[in-house]
This record gives structure tokens, sequence and C-alpha cells, in this order.
């Protein structure tokens, strides 16, 4: 996947540093989905769908669901977009475990895009890594890493109003472009294309501080009252004085944390499933006893929403926090290295939280290796 160039070597040199160029690096790679197909998908209402029109030089931005009417009536230079297409697909995610010499914690999705002829979204930056694999048809992409960051005033999406071409290539299907975060790059298909877009995300340091304030306001446990009883007469009654300032910046000293509350944060964080996915119970439950058997027969795999990760003595699926403690550890950790397990018997604890999982949608019999 990756040509001459082992992982190690890749991360080195190019990770979040410079653009590479893979020719042939899905050999025999032609999609996974026809454009019919993920048409199909955005007109889905769990999905999410965008289309990017371009005519009487400007663009236009259109959210789905869209229906099998309104792509009927499209014409022109206009591009589908579908996020999220893994979730849909095991063989998007599939796709993505090709890509777990990277840390899963950075994974974003795959998004799928369809264009026709001379159609594409204009020269943008993208704020995180991404891995553009062709599928059907060709596309040039033409990138650039030193475009001036001046937008194109009132259009719907970051569309960059100056762009120096400063390499470019045309990719055929299995071929594969990754770029780092900032480099403007423009995407035009030659022919009918499509293509598979993997993204990493790189949250701002401004994204992570506000959510990680959000966490800590529901975990703070601080004692005790403003007091003043040392109150003294002001000057002026509307100035807030000194002692009060000092009093509260004293009061807020206690707010504290350490790299165990940042681990949980991050834990929760980054498995919190976005707005629009929601978990759907199995519509035909099966007991304790039929749900241990089934795990026995055919393995346990999680949903394709379900967002698994672990540090240290905890783990943390879609949001939510479970400690190590009493379960089976080893078992666990594959299933969220593997998203997968073969047939198993797990120990009573572990089975009881399995169950309560199927129980929520989260993860589902069989799948396993």
């Amino acid at each position: 996947m990756l040509g001459n160039l082992t992982q190690a070597q890749f991360l080195r040199e190019y990770w979040q540093k410079k653009p590479l160029l893979l020719r042939n690096a899905f050999p025999g790679f032609a999609g996974l989905l026809s454009p019919a197909e993920l048409m199909a998908l955005a007109g889905r209402e769990d999905a999410q769908s965008r289309i990017v029109r371009f005519q009487e030089d400007s663009w236009i931005l259109s959210q789905g669901p869209f229906t099998k009417r309104e792509f009927r009536k499209l014409s022109g230079l206009w591009t589908l977009l579908v996020q999220g297409v893994n979730h849909f697909m095991k063989e998007g995610d599939e796709l993505l475990s090709r890509f777990d010499f990277i840390p899963r914690a950075r994974l974003d999705d795959l998004m799928v895009s369809y264009a026709p002829d001379g159609a594409g979204v204009g020269p943008h930056f993208d704020s995180y890594d991404v891995f553009l694999l062709q599928g059907m048809g060709r596309r040039r992409w033409q990138i650039s890493a030193n475009t001036p960051a001046d937008l194109v005033p009132d259009a719907p999406l970051r569309i960059l109003s100056r762009f120096e071409v400063e390499q470019e290539w045309i990719l055929e299907p299995g071929d594969m472009l990754y770029l780092p975060p900032k480099y403007a790059h423009n995407g035009i298909a030659m022919g009918e294309s499509m293509t598979y877009s993997i993204g990493f995300r790189a949250p701002s340091a401004q994204e992570l501080a506000t959510e990680f304030l959000v966490h800590l306001q529901d975990r703070i446990e601080l004692s005790g009252m403003y007091e003043d009883q040392d109150l003294q007469i002001q000057e002026h009654p509307a100035e807030i004085g000194r002692e009060m300032r000092s009093k509260v910046r004293k009061m807020l000293s206690g707010i504290t944390w350490g790299e165990q509350e940042v681990e949980h944060f991050l834990g929760m964080y980054l498995t919190e499933p976005k707005g629009h996915i929601f978990f759907d119970p199995p519509e035909h439950p099966v007991s304790m006893k039929k749900f241990a058997s089934g795990v026995a027969r055919n393995g346990l795999s999680l949903d394709l929403r379900t967002q698994m990760l672990f540090c240290g003595e905890s783990l943390y699926i879609n949001g939510e926090s479970e400690s190590f403690s009493g379960l089976d550890r080893d078992l666990l950790v594959r299933l969220a290295d593997r998203r997968s397990l073969p047939p198993v018997q797990p120990s009573e604890e572990t089975l009881s939280l399995f169950h309560q999982w199927y129980e929520y949608g989260y993860v589902v019999i069989g799948g396993g290796e």
C-alpha cells in the first residue's frame, strides 16, 4: 500500500510533513460501490450527504438527504459527497483497517465522492490528514503549499480565491495521494469519477480546550460559597473591587486536573458519536443464554457505527466508560483493536457487559474473525 516505504518510514518522513503520491497502492481497486449505490445512500436520513454545484460563477451547497428526482434534475458541474460510508458498509470498515498503523484515536471516517466530467469542489484546505484513493474513473489533483488563505467571499464552502498550482497528477483507479493538513488542493474529475477519502482528524487547540471545559463542568466539586465578611465601603459602587477579584480567583484555583482526567476526557471525546448517529436495540433481542451460545458459535462484532478505544485501566465505547477491573482485559483490547472477536466464551462479567452492549445496539452477534 505504501510502495517501497515501510509504515515506520512513512510516519517518519511524510506523516504531517509532505504529500506522497502512491501509484497502484491498491492493485485492482475499482471502488466499493457504484454511483447509483452512492446516490441511494445519499437518500438516507441517517447519512450525511452534500451536493456542491458550480454554476454562473457561484458555488451552491445543498444538504441531503436527496431523492432520485433531485439527482435526475442535476446538470453541469456538481459533486456528491457522502460522509461516514464505513458506517453502512463492512467493506468500508475493512478498508479503514488497512490504515491501522495510524492510531484509531486519529481516525475520522471514510468519505466517498462522485463527480461528472470536469466537476470538483474547488481549491481548498483541509484541517486534517487525508488519503485520497481513486476508485472509478480518473481525477486530476493539483496541490500547493504556498497558496494564500484568501477565501471566495460569500461562498458556502471555504474555497480559495487564489490557487497557485505547484504540483499535479492524474490518479487512476487504485492510485492514492496522501496530503497533510493545510496543503491546498483541487480535484477535477476526468470523466465520471469516484474518490475515497480516508480522513484523520486533527482537532484545533481551541476545540480541545472548549470540549475539555465542558467535560470538567460535570466533574468539578468545589465546596463553600463566596463570602465577604470583611467588606469595605468603595468609592465607586459600580466597580468590581480588588478584594472580590482576589477572592474569586482563589476560589477558582481549586479547579485542577491531572493526567487521569485528561485520559478520561480523551476517551469520552474521541468515541462520542456524531450528532446524527443513533443506535437502535435489536428488533428481536435474545436472552442472555441464547446470546452466550451465539457468541460461542459465531463470535462478536462491533456495530459499524461503534467507536471503541482504551487507555490505562479504562475502555471507552460510544462516549461511555468502563473499568477493566473484573473483566477480560485481553479480550476487550482485541475487540477494540480488531473490531470483532472469533467464537469465544468470555467470563461471566465480560459476557454480561457484551450482552448489555448488544441490547444498546453497540455490538452484533457474528462477523467474528
